[in-house]
Parts: C-alpha cells; structure tokens; sequence
C-alpha cells in the first residue's frame, strides 16, 4: 500500500492516475479482450490498473465472503452482494481489492480521485457485510502493471485509448461487452469503426 500511495502523491498532469484505458480491439493479448482498467498509479516508475469488466466466471462476492468467514457478519440484503467477482488482472490473482465510491474511507483507503477510492482490508469486507461499508463498490482479484515507460509506449503503438471515468460507468452493473462500448461512445467514436490500424491513440 505505501508503495502505490507513493505514485499517487507523486502523479500529476502528465500522468494517467484517475483515467480509463480502453482497449483496441488490435491488442493481441486474450487477458485484455475489449477491457476497460481504470488507471490507481502511474508516475516515471510505471504504472498499476485494475480491469473492471472481465468477471471470474461462477465465483460470486458472497463466496470471498464466506472464504474469510464473514457469512455471520452479513445484514444487508443479500441482493446487494449478489454481484460478481471481477478479474483485475493478471498480477497477483489472489490479491484483493475493492473499489468503491469515494464517501468511504478508511486508514488503508487510497483516493484515486474525488469519486472514487480503493482499499485492500479485510476489515473493509466486514464492513460492506454488515451494511457500514461504500453505498457502490467492486470487488476485485489481482491487478494489471506496467514498467517504467511500458504504459506510454503501448499507447503510442495503438493498443489504447485514454478516457475520462465516471461513477455510473465504474458501477454500474453491465455486461463486458456493453461497458467497453460505453467508455468508447463517451469518446465520440463508434466502436464498430475502430480497428487496431486505424493510425494512432
């Protein structure tokens, strides 16, 4: 965590902490399929995201719950946990995180900007169970990283596009497909019309 909370103080305009990358349908890499990654740290020493459209298929929130025995601590209704567990990338799959809305906060928590932060505890968990945690919030396994001018470089070559998020599209329940076509659409570009060719982002 102070590692990452390092490269946040550190970001500033020339850096992509707070942005969305979409990818272009060009990118040859399977584990980025169409995802969008919302940007946590981006300074001169790389860069670290986390995908929030691939979910991990028949591997719903309540079972991570149930894996750190926090069954008992639930009395929200079990419908506002009845979502899925997202696949952040390929770094550290069994490392947890939640991305939530921006009114929660916690020691641990890490503003990534003014709508929206992420935090890694457990205790954040127990909070969410027992109806105290973020009104809006993901849960996600592993990461995706960069080094140093890897980002810069890919998007150079083509394999992004670079966007704005906002809450509804960070938390908002959508299929992958549809969450991708919308981050691209608030971009002025039809989606239909890109290609990995099509010069450069």
């Amino acid at each position: 965590m102070d590692d990452t909370q390092a490269k946040m103080d550190k970001s500033d305009g020339a850096f992509l902490t707070g942005k969305l990358l979409l990818a272009m349908p060009g990118l040859s890499d399977p584990r980025f399929h169409r995802a969008v990654i919302l940007v946590c740290a981006h300074d001169e020493n790389g860069a670290m995201g986390l995908v929030l459209n691939h979910s991990l298929p028949g591997l719903p929130f309540t079972r991570i719950l149930d894996s750190l025995n926090l069954s008992s601590d639930i009395q929200v209704d079990p419908a506002a946990l009845d979502i899925p567990v997202i696949c952040g990338g390929p770094v550290e799959p069994g490392r947890g995180f939640l991305l939530h809305s921006a009114e929660f906060s916690c020691p641990d928590t890490l503003k990534i900007n003014q709508d929206v932060s992420v935090t890694g505890t457990v205790d954040t968990l127990k909070d969410v169970a027992s109806g105290k945690g973020p009104a809006r919030f993901l849960f996600i396994l592993g990461y995706a990283g960069w080094d140093s001018g890897q980002l810069e470089s890919e998007i150079q070559h083509n394999s992004w596009l670079v966007s704005e998020p906002t809450p509804e599209l960070l938390f908002e329940t959508e299929d992958e497909e549809s969450k991708w076509t919308k981050a691209v659409q608030t971009l002025g570009f039809d989606p239909t019309m890109l290609s990995g060719d099509a010069g450069r982002a």
